[in-house]
């Protein structure tokens, strides 16, 4: 993965980690309109959807092109790495 997009994906994990409050606000209003069986998974999916579109998004803007499926193979690594984190974090905002 070039190390630009791997710096803005790393950026964007911490930020979603540290701006859980958004993700909370997006759940509570969503949660108004749609009937969900697990809180804890749908914070979650909001969370890692931002990761993911940063993800592309960084790799469009730097590198004027689609990741490839060895860009992406490393994205999930890193995700995967971090994603207990990242639950635990939007899960903390939800009490």
């Amino acid at each position: 993965m070039d190390v630009r997009v791997r710096k803005a994906l790393l950026a964007k994990i911490q930020e979603t980690i540290s701006s859980s409050d958004e993700i909370l606000k997006i759940q509570q209003m969503l949660l108004r309109r749609i009937s969900l069986t697990s809180r804890d998974d749908f914070v979650f999916g909001i969370a890692v959807g931002r990761i993911y579109n940063s993800f592309h998004y960084q790799t469009r803007r730097a590198l004027n092109r689609n990741a490839t499926n060895e860009e992406f193979a490393e994205f999930l690594e890193i995700l995967a790495k971090r994603a207990d984190e990242v639950k635990n974090a939007v899960k903390q905002q939800d009490k």
